[in-house]
């Protein structure tokens, strides 16, 4: 089931005896195992209804003995398994799964990875089980994840300010909704758009010098902005690591690469093969015009160079912040 199916089940009290949430994205799993720790069962229930385990704490015996209890004053009982990946006997679940009780309900949560489809456990689950997969969200898409939980908050995001946040998060989602969280306390009701000024004062993030904004110059050949910007990094290397500036430049020159070989440049057809943000793919085509392919290749080039050279390969002393100059150079000109 997808996660939306299984909070409208959830939400109607629509109760199954077993779930497993399993997969590298632990948001999800935490959103609904929290869901059900703290709606199915009333205050009063949970002192006797309510049983949590960790994976490494507890074996598969002790879980399926109480899992096979019945609810004391209570239609159900919730037995939560968290981290489930650190159960050295998990398979042993098995026995349980095949013939769960039916006023327990069960969450399994592995998390990190999916659980081995090829297991007999893996395969029970899938029969008797309420099972759910988080996948990581694509990079790109994170943006629109953000727009999209902040719309359910009735806030509006632009662009830049959702790229930024992007940048300097990554794509771990729950570090993102705490950040988010934070945000939306300090912005007032009144205030519907939340703007890169709003990031750079609550989030701690420089609406100036981040690497969203060095791809801009970049990608606009404005020498000055650019420079100005490596030139801040320069002075706070542990903020800014080189390997990371390079790695968000790798992104959009490779990006950049393949949209010269496109046939087809509508802005949905480049996003979709792309795997870009569909609101960011003007930043291509206003790239497109400055940079052929040929420079383009060669810009992957330097990429690869100076990265090995920040590793200290063909490079004995010159500091990091120096080469990033000569890197940023050799792309402008």
């Amino acid at each position: 089931m997808e996660y939306n199916d299984i909070l409208k089940e959830l939400k109607k009290k629509i109760y199954r005896p077993v779930y497993l949430f399993h997969g590298e994205e632990s948001y999800f799993i935490d959103k609904l195992t929290r869901f059900i720790q703290d709606n199915v069962l009333s205050e009063s229930e949970k002192s006797f209804n309510l049983t949590i385990f960790y994976g490494k704490d507890t074996d598969a015996g002790t879980v399926i003995n109480t899992a096979r209890r019945y609810p004391m004053m209570a239609s159900h009982q919730v037995v939560i398994l968290k981290e489930a990946q650190t159960m050295k006997d998990l398979n042993e679940l098995l026995y349980y799964v095949e013939k769960p009780q039916k006023s327990t309900i069960l969450v399994i949560t592995h998390k990190h990875k999916a659980l081995d489809k090829r297991t007999k456990l893996a395969r029970s689950l899938e029969k008797n089980a309420v099972v759910f997969e988080s996948k990581k969200i694509k990079d790109y898409r994170i943006p629109e994840w953000i727009t999209r939980y902040l719309q359910h908050h009735n806030k509006n995001i632009d662009n830049h300010a959702a790229m930024l946040i992007t940048e300097y998060l990554g794509n771990d989602l729950n570090k993102i909704a705490h950040e988010l969280d934070k945000l939306l306390l300090t912005v007032s009701e009144k205030d519907t758009n939340i703007t890169s000024d709003h990031v750079e004062r609550n989030i701690g993030i420089s609406k100036d010098y981040n690497t969203f904004e060095l791809i801009n110059a970049l990608a606009d050949k404005d020498a000055v902005k650019a420079n100005r910007i490596v030139s801040h990094f320069g002075k706070n290397p542990n903020e800014y690591p080189m390997p990371l500036v390079i790695g968000s430049m790798y992104f959009f020159f490779s990006k950049l690469l393949g949209y010269h070989f496109m046939k087809n440049k509508n802005r949905k057809q480049v996003a979709s093969s792309l795997r870009v943000y569909p609101n960011m793919v003007w930043q291509y085509e206003k790239a497109a015009k400055k940079y052929n392919y040929q420079k383009s290749a060669r810009i992957i080039s330097y990429l690869r160079e100076y990265d090995l050279k920040s590793k200290g390969l063909n490079n004995v002393s010159t500091p990091e912040n120096e080469l990033l100059r000569e890197l940023v150079f050799k792309i402008l000109h």
